[in-house]
């Protein structure tokens, strides 16, 4: 099935489609790897802010995958030093190294986004995680962090979908320009989280045309746009859905008509994402980035980011 593996600017090759551990809870974690292994995923994207890193290696072992079948992503959560956590990571994967090693948010750099850089470099280096990026930069962010960089970041995971295609366009037009992967996590949101929105109307023309089911077609709008894609189900026929969305071909008319719809927005969508940050007590804030778009007159878009909640 054609989802391509895109080469990245360390020079290795990340499978397209991943699975996302995100929300996943730790009981459940390793049945639905294993089901996700079993009709044919090899990308697995976890966290230590999920959760679920031990069971994702748990999984692993027990499907005995050789190391080089399957690319691991795991993102730092700034609970500890990079160093600790790497190695904690490491541990709790049962792994020598990790694929691709993400800084989870710019909070976790704590006001020092090159400084923490510079310690993800050193990681690269000593061959404990063979790639290194972002998740969640903007562009500001992102040209801080390059001025003093050795190491351009290899990918920048970013919420993406059509609803939010618009405002994202100029981190991902950086990236391109700068050879920074885009990788998309909720590419579903039109449908799981709003569906009846203006994107419903091409994703039932284009379903017509090629009897794909609306998830399919939003996995295959991401793949056009040149993105790697996260997504996850607990549902094994939804799973063998997202491998088959590979083969599907959208038009360049097609994807225009997605872009337009989601440039209309929808009546509302939510979305969070939980990124802890340890403050100077050693206790944990839980950083919930939450986004909205309305639909009036004119479009109104707005975001609610960073609500702290002390744990």
């Amino acid at each position: 099935m054609p989802w391509n593996g895109v080469k990245l600017n360390s020079g290795d090759v990340i499978p397209q489609l991943g699975y996302g551990t995100w929300k996943i809870p730790p009981k459940e974690a390793v049945d639905q790897i294993t089901q996700a292994v079993h009709v044919g995923v090899t990308h697995i994207d976890t966290a230590q802010n999920y959760g679920n890193e031990a069971e994702t290696g748990q999984a692993l072992k027990e499907n005995g995958l050789p190391r080089s079948s399957v690319w691991i992503t795991t993102k730092f959560s700034g609970r500890k030093s990079v160093e600790e956590s790497i190695k904690d990571s490491l541990n709790y994967l049962g792994v020598k190294f990790v694929d691709l090693y993400l800084i989870h948010g710019p909070p976790m750099a704590e006001g020092n986004i090159p400084g923490l850089w510079e310690k993800f470099e050193k990681i690269q280096a000593d061959g404990s995680a063979k790639s290194i990026g972002v998740s969640n930069f903007n562009v500001e962010e992102l040209e801080l962090l390059l001025r003093n960089a050795k190491v351009v970041p290899a990918v920048n995971q970013i919420l993406l979908h059509p609803y939010i295609y618009a405002q994202q366009k100029p981190i991902i037009d950086f990236c391109h320009k700068e050879g920074i992967a885009i990788e998309a996590y909720s590419p579903l949101i039109p449908i799981t989280k709003v569906p009846g929105g203006p994107v419903d109307k091409p994703l039932q023309k284009i379903s017509k045309r090629t009897g794909a089911t609306y998830d399919q077609i939003l996995l295959a709008w991401n793949k056009a746009k040149g993105s790697i894609v996260l997504s996850s189900s607990s549902k094994r026929s939804r799973l063998e859905g997202y491998m088959k969305a590979g083969d599907i071909e959208l038009t360049e008319e097609e994807i225009a008509e997605i872009d337009a719809a989601g440039a209309k927005g929808s009546d509302s969508w939510f979305i969070e994402d939980v990124v802890p940050k340890s403050n100077s007590t050693g206790r944990t804030l839980t950083v919930i980035i939450l986004a909205a778009v309305s639909l009036t007159a004119t479009i109104a878009v707005w975001a609610a980011a960073h609500v702290f909640n002390l744990v």
